[in-house]
């Protein structure tokens, strides 16, 4: 059965790390479905959409996150968002894998602090996608 894997990474906080994010996603997808698609689409406006439709972005997005067996995070640029989404899924018991280019920045200490996330540094884009596919494969639904 393929997993729902909700695909967490920034948007409004700078779109820096779009074109990863859109590999990230073509992977997952190779096995599984990525709720969360739209992350990766490199003509994604961070621009300000108005209160109507960012309640609408956050229905959205929590019911994806209510549907997902998985949450994986790119968390290189900080989001406000991505840590709403974390602990979001935390509080729904869904597992969460965070990513990071150690070489970029440095992670809050709530996410590092906290042991329910599994944190995944990395130096070079190649080493994600043997972490992603060990996680992929060893997640139970």
């Amino acid at each position: 059965m393929k997993k729902k894997i909700y695909f967490a990474g920034s948007i409004r906080g700078g779109r820096v790390d779009a074109e990863l994010y859109h590999r990230m996603i073509t992977f997952m997808q190779q096995t599984d479905v990525v709720l969360t698609e739209h992350v990766g689409n490199l003509e994604l406006s961070a621009l300000d959409q108005g209160r109507a439709q960012d309640a609408a972005i956050f229905n959205q997005d929590t019911g994806w996150l209510q549907q997902a067996d998985l949450l994986i995070a790119e968390c290189t640029c900080p989001s406000l968002g991505v840590g709403y989404e974390l602990a979001y899924a935390e509080k729904l018991g869904i597992p969460c894998h965070i990513f990071y280019d150690h070489t970029k920045c440095q992670l809050s200490a709530m996410l590092t602090g906290n042991p329910y996330f599994h944190i995944h540094p990395y130096e070079r884009e190649e080493e994600i996608y043997n972490v992603l596919r060990e996680i992929i494969n060893s997640t139970t639904l």
